[in-house]
């Protein structure tokens, strides 16, 4: 089961670093929504608005895609080093995958088969059930 929580840890790390990177593209289309915002008032009654509404939605979205994504890494490197706290915490993020598609549920599936393991929970300090 070392085996596997290594790579639960590399694949947290990698879906974090997918997030991050998620979060980044968002967080640039925000800023390029947030420069219309100047040109659109000046054309348009209800332009700046519009412009307003979708950099402050991309803005927010950016900043939930690059928090999940830091939490999943951080994690996952936690995972690896097999540090007592990283096991609750990935069973929290494993339960909380299962609802985003498409490739959420697998993880989560698969965090869950891991660390609730006896084995496993041995290996992070835990009392087996």
């Amino acid at each position: 089961m070392h085996r596997h929580v290594n790579l639960l840890g590399f694949l947290y790390l990698v879906w974090g670093g997918l997030s991050l990177l998620v979060g980044l593209i968002l967080l640039m289309l925000a800023a390029g929504a947030g420069t219309l915002i100047r040109y659109a008032a000046a054309g348009r009654p209800g332009a700046g608005l519009a412009a307003e509404l979708t950099a402050a939605t991309l803005g927010a979205l950016a900043v939930v895609a690059v928090l999940w994504g830091g939490v999943h890494a951080a994690c996952g490197a936690a995972l690896r080093r097999h540090r007592p706290w990283s096991r609750p915490i990935a069973l929290v993020l494993g339960v909380l995958n299962l609802t985003i598609l498409p490739f959420g549920p697998a993880l989560g599936a698969y965090s869950l088969w891991v660390l609730l393991n006896n084995e496993v929970r041995a290996l992070f300090g835990a009392p087996a059930a």
